[in-house]
């Protein structure tokens, strides 16, 4: 048995769009619609008693910025209260919360204005941020300003396949660095706000290795590796309390940038599943002398037929990384329930727990009850 640290935290995530429908005033509302996705805006209470029934201690969820500015300058007062209520039903049931603040989703009055290639997006996130932390800071210490940043910039900026479709180099510059300077801004208006919290940004992490042991291969590998996983770091690093490592990839880079992966087991979606990335991921991450939290891990499977080797593997890599002095706090597997996957819609099924999307039903496949057994005793069989 491999025993992880006293206090771990185990938990699942999820994101405001991807599972509480209804969410119309956002630039994903217009580029691919969610509708009523898995209805959690009205479901949580349900959900989260489903959490504490699976012995998870923490659930990484985001805030919808467009439902609590739906127009300029304007809070709304009920959602604010909603997610009160939303935060203190988790608390009840001796839930942690983290919670993230973007992620992938922008208030549509703001998309309209440029979004988040506008510098006036800073602004507006920061006084987002900070009021944020004056309503939950009671109920939240965990706090992710941005997820993936280079995700959301290079899918929405440069390649154009997510919101808000744009295919710009010079965008894509210029959101990254209006989202690092809006990411150390909050940071000092969030600590201003509330002193005992602690706040950081949720970096993708891929592990990135050369082809060959050929010099023109590992040159382009450090390159794709410092530009993918430190480049956006190094401009904040002085701005976090924590990192969270969302892990996903393994990249073979072959001169002049080809990816060339064995492939031996992949997800429903084709991305390869290699756990020892996670080891590797985090051992460069433990670099920034941080602590680190695991804020995305999963894979998408219907059947449920690789989902608990999945997570077994994945955590005794962890593990390892651990032993080794890396100081990770917790592990958020994604996802809680079956999610909408962006562009994909509500093909991909990441969850612990499935969701007909007809009937809004729950129904927990064999892998949540392997992991609950793992939160609950805070060990992984070997």
């Amino acid at each position: 048995m491999l025993s992880f640290p006293k206090g771990f935290l185990w938990g699942s995530a999820t994101s405001a769009f991807q599972v509480e429908g209804g969410i119309e005033k956002a630039d994903w509302s217009q580029f691919a619609p969610a509708q009523d996705a898995a209805d959690q805006y009205h479901l949580f209470e349900k959900d989260f008693q489903l959490l504490s029934s699976l012995s998870q201690s923490a659930y990484r969820l985001s805030i919808e910025w467009s439902r609590i500015m739906p127009k300029e300058g304007v809070f709304d007062e009920k959602e604010i209260a909603h997610y009160r209520k939303v935060l203190e039903s988790l608390r009840k049931k001796n839930i942690t919360p983290m919670v993230t603040l973007h992620h992938f989703t922008t208030p549509l009055w703001l998309d309209n204005k440029g979004g988040w290639a506008d510098k006036k997006a800073v602004d507006y996130f920061v006084r987002f941020s900070e009021r944020m932390v004056k309503e939950y800071g009671d109920l939240v210490g965990l706090w992710v300003t941005i997820n993936e940043p280079l995700n959301y910039a290079l899918l929405g900026y440069l390649i154009g396949r997510w919101a808000p479709g744009k295919k710009n180099p010079f965008l894509f510059f210029q959101v990254l660095g209006n989202m690092a300077r809006a990411h150390r801004e909050a940071y000092k208006a969030m600590h201003k706000a509330k002193k005992n919290i602690q706040v950081g940004i949720v970096q993708n992490i891929v592990y990135i290795e050369a082809f060959s042991f050929l010099p023109w291969d590992k040159v382009v590998a450090g390159i794709a590796h410092f530009f993918q996983n430190r480049w956006f770091l190094n401009k904040v690093k002085d701005s976090l309390d924590f990192i969270g490592i969302n892990y996903y990839f393994h990249s073979r880079i072959l001169f002049p940038g080809i990816q060339i992966n064995k492939n031996e087991v992949v997800s429903d979606l084709g991305w390869e599943v290699y756990p020892e990335g996670i080891y590797h991921a985090v051992v460069e991450i433990a670099k920034y002398g941080l602590p680190i939290y695991i804020t995305e891990n999963g894979l998408a499977d219907a059947k449920d037929t690789r989902r608990e080797e999945f997570i077994k593997d994945h955590l005794k890599w962890l593990h390892k990384a651990i032993e080794e002095g890396a100081d990770v706090k917790g592990y958020f597997h994604w996802s809680f329930i079956d999610n909408i996957e962006w562009e994909r819609g509500r093909d991909p099924r990441f969850g612990l727990v499935g969701v007909d999307y007809t009937t809004q039903k729950r129904t927990p496949r064999p892998s949540a009850f392997v992991y609950a057994d793992i939160c609950k005793t805070n060990k992984i069989e070997i």
